[in-house]
């Protein structure tokens, strides 16, 4: 079976790449899970806009990482949760929400799949998170959690 992936899978490869994968693996696992779609011959315009996106997200070298990681460095982004009376969350903050933070506070844009949150945010305050930019560069953020309609 011939897809193409929508994102990146282990072992694999990364989004906007065709691969050639058994009938039961692509139907039962990369298809339901949205990390590939179908390969046709008229989805070459899908794969283009796929790896442009990808492009977008990406750094690019160490020195782009450098760049990206003095940008974070200063940056204390502000995510709203509902919350108790006692300062409680109710659930917990995800790297999808430390990631939107981040880009509304004026940062750049940041894959939530390279946030590390060290221990489950699930109280109000100042809470430490790890971007793992590339292998050689990796920032610490302060992320600050406050109630919704404060």
């Amino acid at each position: 079976m011939k897809l193409i992936l929508t994102a990146p899978v282990e072992h694999l490869g990364v989004a906007g790449d065709v691969v050639e994968v058994k009938d039961g693996y692509g139907r039962n696992y990369l298809l339901p899970q949205g990390f590939a779609i179908a390969y046709n011959r008229g989805s070459a315009k899908q794969i283009e806009g796929i790896q442009r996106a990808r492009q977008a997200r990406t750094i690019r070298d160490n020195e782009h990482a450098l760049q990206v990681r003095e940008q974070l460095e200063g940056l204390t982004p502000e995510v709203r949760a509902h919350a108790s009376q006692t300062g409680k969350l109710f659930g917990a903050v995800t790297a999808n929400d430390i990631a939107v933070a981040v880009k509304k506070s004026g940062g750049p844009s940041i894959d939530k799949r390279s946030i590390t949150i060290l221990k489950p945010i699930k109280n109000l305050g100042r809470h430490g998170v790890q971007v793992k930019l590339t292998d050689a560069v990796k920032v610490h953020v302060n992320v600050q959690v406050v109630a919704e309609g404060e």
